[in-house]
């Protein structure tokens, strides 16, 4: 063969466009507590993913999604409409998922980790609490202490059960007890579905225990000990394309004022209900250590 003719070749291998695509996985960071709504913004629900993840799996040509995951629970429902979608836009667009636990993938957060066929995690991670909880505060003597005398009025014998101001009566812990016994077993059916043929048959996995990615691997609660660019890399190849996906996008203003660029007048201020949704985060993050 003649230079002459070898040089288109060489120009079309050397093209950016020239060859076989590099393979691309789409990254997205699920990191938060799972609650409806929050004065922070910052909690993890459907509305405020949906876009996100609806964007995960756009790419044509995509050979995986691979989602982190660092929560340690909140709202059963919102971690259920999260896992759902993530199955439902899977099975549509024909696309594995592979989800990688960072700190803490426990309680709501194993929820949204079982969305991946395969589930990764750091060997320091705290993984499982597959169970319910519900707690409060009793105040039963406050008010007549302080001189306040409460009046509450319902319609329906059962309207004002574990309030807070009264004893607590044996039938509404029993009510409740049923009501969480219920939610327990949605929780576990879910995962005995998702990891059907891997969990071992210890009981405990069911009792709210949680644990290090090592044990949580022993009992099939997760597949493998790694962290995302190595395993992705192992997978589809040292030049796997990785695109990152934001779940949230700030406007020219927020990147500004994010960046100090002006002044928030509420920054100076103490907000007593940004201050309890603070307390309530740091009490279910420090559950697990951190």
């Amino acid at each position: 063969m003649s230079k002459l003719t070898e040089l288109p070749k060489k120009l079309w291998q050397a093209t950016p466009w020239g060859g076989p695509p590099k393979p691309t996985v789409t990254h997205l960071d699920l990191s938060g507590v799972i609650a409806t709504s929050g004065r922070t913004g910052k909690n993890l629900n459907l509305r405020r993913l949906e876009k996100a993840l609806d964007d995960a799996f756009k790419p044509s040509g995509l050979k995986a999604v691979a989602i982190s995951v660092n929560s340690p629970g909140g709202s059963p429902v919102q971690s259920r409409l999260i896992h759902d979608r993530i199955r439902t836009l899977a099975a549509e667009k024909d696309v594995p998922v592979l989800t990688f636990v960072e700190d803490v993938g426990a309680s709501g957060g194993y929820i949204l980790s079982i969305a991946g066929d395969e589930i990764y995690a750091d060997p320091s991670s705290v993984i499982g609490s597959i169970g319910v909880i519900s707690g409060g505060f009793g105040f039963p003597e406050a008010l007549s202490k302080l001189g306040v005398e409460r009046r509450i009025y319902t319609a329906g014998s059962n309207k004002s059960q574990l309030d807070p101001f009264k004893p607590e009566d044996p039938q509404d812990i029993e009510r409740l007890k049923v009501l969480l016994d219920e939610l327990h077993a949605i929780f576990i059916g879910l995962v005995r579905e998702r990891r059907h043929g891997k969990l071992s048959d210890n009981d405990e996995i069911f009792s709210g225990q949680f644990w290090a990615a090592g044990r949580a691997k022993e009992l099939g609660l997760i597949d493998a000990i790694g962290e995302v660019r190595t395993v992705l890399k192992e997978k589809f190849g040292k030049d796997v394309k990785i695109k990152r996906i934001e779940t949230d996008k700030k406007s020219l203003l927020q990147t500004i004022m994010s960046r100090g660029g002006m002044a928030s007048p509420s920054l100076s201020l103490v907000d007593p209900d940004q201050l309890v949704d603070t307390l309530e985060e740091k009490s279910l993050w420090g559950r697990y250590g951190r």
